[in-house]
């Protein structure tokens, strides 16, 4: 097998009503539309809105046998429940994301895999919106780990976001910079 193909996992947790399905799909689409393969394995509680929303997202060069990731390598939580949850389960080596704004980490400490804490709740209420913290975590996930262009996103966006909320692609564009600027900021 080639080292040099991508095969690379995310895997996403929090709440319904996040956006954590929709940063999924939009991740997925934008790696279909760069040519890569993709798969996008949603799963949600029954409750929808509050209860537990999760996905994973497997980004490939090559075919992907299957959409289920036991031991993610990139894994973004955006609450407590699923830092608790999850945390544990990322590969050594891996990478967490998390939203700091939600999520006390000071039980989770590992030094095998790398952490960035990055408080999205208030970037996103900076921006204009506090449920834009599903996209500054997707941006800053792309700054470490440019499994697609930021501007792949960005076009898919206009294709993801129900025509309702089109009106929402400005300040969604603004969340993902500043999610992506993050880290050198």
């Amino acid at each position: 097998m080639d080292n040099n193909k991508m095969n690379e996992d995310v895997f996403m947790a929090g709440f319904g009503g996040q956006g954590i399905l929709l940063i999924g799909n939009l991740l997925a689409y934008a790696a279909i539309e760069a040519g890569k393969n993709a798969s996008f394995f949603p799963a949600y509680g029954p409750e929808k809105r509050g209860g537990a929303a999760m996905c994973s997202v497997i980004v490939a060069d090559q075919e992907i046998g299957s959409p289920v990731v036991g031991r993610p390598s990139n894994v973004l939580l955006l609450n407590q429940n699923a830092m608790d949850k999850y945390y544990p389960r990322i590969r050594p080596g891996g990478f967490c994301f998390y939203n700091s704004s939600l999520i006390d980490a000071s039980e989770h400490q590992r030094s095998d895999i790398s952490t960035l804490a990055i408080p999205a709740n208030e970037i996103a209420t900076e921006v204009g919106n506090v449920k834009l913290a599903n996209m500054v975590m997707l941006g800053a996930l792309l700054a470490l780990n440019p499994l697609v262009q930021l501007e792949s996103i960005k076009q898919a966006l206009d294709v993801i976001i129900p025509e309702r909320n089109k009106r929402f692609i400005p300040a969604n564009l603004l969340a993902l910079d500043r999610g992506f600027t993050f880290k050198t900021a």
